[in-house]
């Protein structure tokens, strides 16, 4: 694997350790700003809508720069909003803070992901993404925790400040150790990459990743009163279940990472349906300690980490574009929202047990989203021609040969 695509994977941890570090801080936050936890609880919320609506367009501001310099330009608006959020004066200042950050942290995912596609072969592109998007799961392992642990030794303006010089550092390793690639207009430029989105099958297969995340976010969201108030455990005890629901999602992101390339609807149809297993055993089973612990690292080891399959499936419904890979984060960022929103509901409605079934409901709307594609895949597979069955009813639109070729060094393995 190209060491370009490890650089890449810190700007994600530091991008995805900026989204999560209000969740442990909100307290201090709430003192420091002169605002209620609700309040502060809100910028999270401001944070996944920045990254869900305004993501796309600083993505079609830059597809005509070469990418390489439209993630330098993402790493200094990055590092603009966390220096704002460092050196908020007030509630409105840190929410504007948060929106910028959302939008860049957005936008951003987008371009590496796509980078990504082109520093690597096709047939090994989901290990690629897989290996970027470790940032993503290391930043719940370890960014939000170290984070939260400079907040409450140093206060919370530190915990901006560290990340902005994470930022620093992500984008200078960037700067040295990612390879100039040739921007969107060498494939077509803007037209081209929306051309794409008039295609039936790009947006359900873009709604499946709705339909996965939002399944385990309704659930993780509420593991906190969930654990305490159903199963007993003590506060001090929910810091090491998160910790090891963070390294399943570490083992789970590599090991599908390794399938997505050759069977991605495979593994989406197992990790959905384990995970709508899991979803409803947690859901019998939260009064109980060890049920409720195994279906917890469970959903962490089939929840998020179903992300390189799903990119995988879009990248062939659609390409591998920067606009097409934003466009989907924004999918998976709507399926947060819900998942997050709903479950919240859910509990005010029918008790906490209520976003467990809500999850297993997503699950079970997520599969029903695959079904078309697996029609597909048996009548290819029937086909005496075709005997490949992930191979698309379309031709594939991947990058240009030209792209791929000699954009960096050939992946081992």
């Amino acid at each position: 694997m190209p060491r370009a695509v490890y650089v890449l994977a810190l700007g994600i941890f530091a991008m995805v350790t900026s989204e999560f570090v209000v969740a442990g801080l909100m307290p201090q936050m709430a003192a420091g700003l002169d605002a209620t936890v609700p309040q502060i609880g809100y910028l999270i919320t401001a944070f996944a809508a920045a990254m869900a609506l305004g993501g796309p367009f600083l993505t079609v501001a830059l597809l005509k720069l070469p990418r390489k310099r439209a993630l330098a330009v993402l790493f200094a608006v990055f590092l603009a909003g966390n220096v704002l959020a460092a050196t908020a004066s007030g509630y409105p200042v840190m929410t504007a803070a948060r929106i910028v950050t959302g939008i860049a942290a957005q936008a951003f995912f987008g371009v590496a992901i796509s980078m990504c596609a082109q520093l690597t072969r096709p047939e090994v592109r989901g290990r690629a993404v897989s290996v970027a998007l470790n940032g993503l799961m290391l930043g719940t392992l370890l960014g939000l925790p170290l984070s939260t642990l400079i907040g409450e030794h140093f206060g919370w303006r530190a915990a901006f400040w560290a990340i902005s010089g994470l930022t620093v550092l992500a984008a200078v390793a960037t700067l040295v150790g990612v390879p100039r690639t040739e921007g969107a207009e060498q494939s077509g430029g803007f037209r081209a990459e929306l051309a794409v989105f008039r295609r039936s099958r790009l947006w359900l297969t873009l709604s499946t990743s709705t339909f996965v995340i939002g399944a385990t976010f309704a659930a993780f969201s509420y593991l906190n009163p969930v654990l305490t108030g159903l199963t007993g455990f003590a506060t001090g005890t929910i810091p090491l279940v998160l910790i090891a629901y963070g390294a399943a999602t570490v083992i789970g992101n590599t090991v599908v990472g390794r399938l997505a390339d050759r069977h991605a609807l495979p593994v989406l149809l197992t990790g959905l349906f384990l995970n709508l297993l899991f979803l409803t055993g947690f859901a019998l089973f939260a009064g109980l300690p060890v049920p409720a612990v195994v279906c917890v690292l469970g959903i962490g080891l089939v929840g998020v980490t179903m992300n390189p399959a799903l990119v995988t499936r879009v990248q062939r419904a659609g390409n591998a574009g920067p606009m097409v890979n934003t466009v989907h984060s924004s999918f998976i960022t709507f399926g947060v929202m819900t998942g997050s929103s709903l479950g919240g509901l859910a509990i005010g409605s029918f008790g906490l047990r209520a976003p467990m079934w809500l999850g297993a409901a997503l699950a079970a709307t997520g599969l029903v989203t695959l079904v078309p594609d697996l029609v597909r895949r048996t009548v290819t597979v029937r086909t005496p021609a075709g005997h490949r069955p992930e191979a698309p009813a379309q031709p594939l639109r991947e990058e240009p040969a030209a792209e791929c070729a000699g954009a960096a060094p050939a992946p081992r393995g």
